[in-house]
């Protein structure tokens, strides 16, 4: 079984990537990258691809039996361009997914967010719920649409409104409804690939509270 990431680098990416190496459910793990990255292992292909080349993305993805999408991008990355934010986040996974149909991969694990709504008068939550319509409209016949509320976990660059939200939600915990408790970024990738084996077809919304209770679950059966 070959399994391709996009988002490889970022929070839940990267704890995705380090789960999938380990996993003997999957022979190869293959990456697709914009630009180099210092990481080794005998499952791990790297593929640097430009994301507006149709073709290359195409010849990326073949082969592969489940593709997971985490990427996504920030106002502060963007320089606060909407047109640019959403060429990432609504143009990449949307092509990914039609791609993901046309090469024959049956599976599409796609992380949205909690709240995501294409009547919001949010521009993210908007956003997001467009892309999950136009993933379901243009993807295989297996998409689990994941929407994690805010993110745990040590990230590679600092946000500040982020880290305060963090620190607010983790507190006052106890009165925050399980559908918008912050999460284990870690745990949401542990659930990401625990879907990503279930031989079902359809399209499936994970919401934060299934997510959160399905990474208990996992970690039961750990122990």
């Amino acid at each position: 079984m070959t399994a391709t990431l996009v988002g490889a680098t970022g929070l839940i990416g990267s704890h995705l990537l380090q789960a999938l190496l380990k996993d003997a459910y999957f022979d190869t793990i293959r990456i697709l990258i914009r630009r180099p990255i210092d990481i080794r292992h005998p499952k791990l292909e790297k593929k640097t691809v430009d994301f507006n080349d149709s073709d290359s993305l195409l010849v990326a993805l073949s082969n592969s039996d489940v593709l997971f999408c985490a990427i996504g991008t920030t106002q502060k990355k963007v320089k606060g361009d909407k047109d640019a934010y959403r060429k990432i986040d609504f143009g990449i996974p949307v092509a990914l997914a039609r791609f993901c149909k046309m090469t024959g991969c049956e599976r599409f694990v796609l992380v949205s967010s909690a709240g995501a709504n294409s009547k919001s008068m949010n521009f993210y939550q908007r956003l997001k719920g467009e892309t999950e319509e136009a993933v379901k409209e243009v993807g295989p016949k297996t998409i689990h649409i994941m929407r994690p509320s805010l993110l745990l976990g040590d990230r590679k660059e600092f946000r500040l409104g982020e880290n305060i939200g963090k620190a607010v939600m983790t507190t006052l915990s106890f009165l925050i409804p399980e559908k918008y408790k912050a999460i284990q970024a870690k745990d949401v990738a542990k659930v990401m690939l625990a879907l990503a084996k279930k031989n079902e077809e359809g399209y499936f919304i994970h919401e934060n509270s299934e997510i959160i209770h399905l990474s208990n679950n996992l970690n039961e059966e750990l122990h």
